[in-house]
């Protein structure tokens, strides 16, 4: 194993000397779910208007198809679906490369195709050393040979084998090429790793069993079907994938915060804007639910990282007010800046642009 490691890293570390410096590769991870929140508005229609997509899936695979379908579900205008041809099939097995013909016929005849995305089923554990290489030079000539779309590296969905699987060994080896030659990877096992209060679960399976433990303390929006698994698993590959269009459109993280401005098709009903925005000790979020159930409001920074805990708790149907004292979940006044209210209840999502200043 050693030995095929080193060629690996010999052979990545020419390919990026002889390609010279190059934009760094983008990476839709776990992370990528959580900073979902701050994808501006305006990347998520500049995203359906530009990109065109071909995606190869099987059962596993549709697990993104189901989240971005819960997200259009919950957000008909914002989060509106995107264009994409679905293809019957998948990354197949000990170094199949059944894929790469269907990919070049259909980029053939579609012109306006500028993204292609292939699914792993059982493959990236049924697997070799060799098999994981064969479809990473399959992937880079695809690359060579139709530069104007872009071509995105998926790691295989977790099987419980843990880090000292062929899983994880096979995944690493995709993700070192990735990094190494600034791919666009989306990462599906470190997806369902990591539960979104950050704890990792490195031995987990398809099914998610942290999902489970999740979903029995926290508000998670039901699914027609998550295949093989369970809804809030499908809703942050949906979350994800998002994250990596709008960094592919050209967003940068922290360049911009989401727009956030007020219309009837936006905002929930029942909701009034936060007050005092901007403000220097303190500001209030003003709801009505429809419902009882159980409300979570979180504060995330630009980035998407948590900074506060605000409320998770149930609450009767009725006006209600929560305030946000301005400290991080330390007990530390949050540093001047842009954060983002994340509010979702029964009936309820609202994400709100808010400002600190000191």
């Amino acid at each position: 194993m050693h030995a095929i490691v080193l060629r690996l890293a010999v052979g990545v570390a020419l390919a990026v000397a002889a390609r010279g410096a190059s934009a760094a590769a983008i990476v839709a991870d776990h992370a990528a779910a959580d900073a979902f929140a701050a994808i501006p508005d305006t990347s998520f229609q500049s995203v359906r208007e530009h990109w065109r997509f071909f995606y190869g899936h099987t059962s596993h695979g549709s697990q993104v198809c189901t989240g971005l379908d819960m997200l259009a579900a919950r957000e008909p205008v914002r989060w509106a679906d995107v264009t994409m041809t679905e293809f019957a099939g998948d990354l197949g097995v000990w170094g199949d490369l059944g894929w790469v013909a269907p990919t070049r016929s259909y980029l053939a005849v579609h012109p306006e195709c500028n993204a292609v995305l292939w699914s792993w089923c059982g493959g990236a554990t049924d697997n070799t050393p060799a098999g994981i290489d064969a479809y990473l030079r399959a992937m880079d000539q695809l690359e060579k040979d139709f530069p104007r779309v872009r071509f995105v590296y998926m790691t295989g969905h977790l099987d419980g084998t843990g880090p000292n699987g062929t899983l994880y060994q096979n995944n690493n080896r995709i993700r070192t090429w990735c990094l190494a030659l600034d791919k666009v990877l989306y990462d599906f096992a470190d997806i369902e790793s990591w539960n979104p209060d950050g704890t990792y679960f490195p031995d987990g399976d398809a099914w998610c069993a942290w999902c489970s433990e999740w979903c029995a303390t926290h508000a998670c929006p039901p699914c027609a079907e998550c295949a093989h698994s369970q809804c809030i698993n499908c809703l942050r590959k949906g979350q994800a994938f998002w994250w990596m269009m709008a960094r592919l459109n050209g967003w940068t993280p922290g360049s911009a915060p989401p727009d956030t401005t007020t219309t009837d098709s936006t905002r929930t009903p029942g909701t009034v804007p936060a007050h005092p925005n901007p403000f220097e000790r303190a500001t209030t979020l003003t709801f009505t639910l429809a419902e009882p159930g159980l409300v979570r409001l979180h504060v995330v920074d630009a980035a998407g990282r948590r900074v506060a805990t605000v409320a998770e708790a149930t609450l009767p149907a009725g006006r209600h007010e929560l305030t946000w004292n301005g400290l991080t979940d330390d007990g530390r006044p949050a540093p001047s800046g842009v954060y983002f209210a994340r509010l979702v209840g029964p009936g309820l999502a609202r994400n709100e642009r808010i400002v600190v200043r000191k």
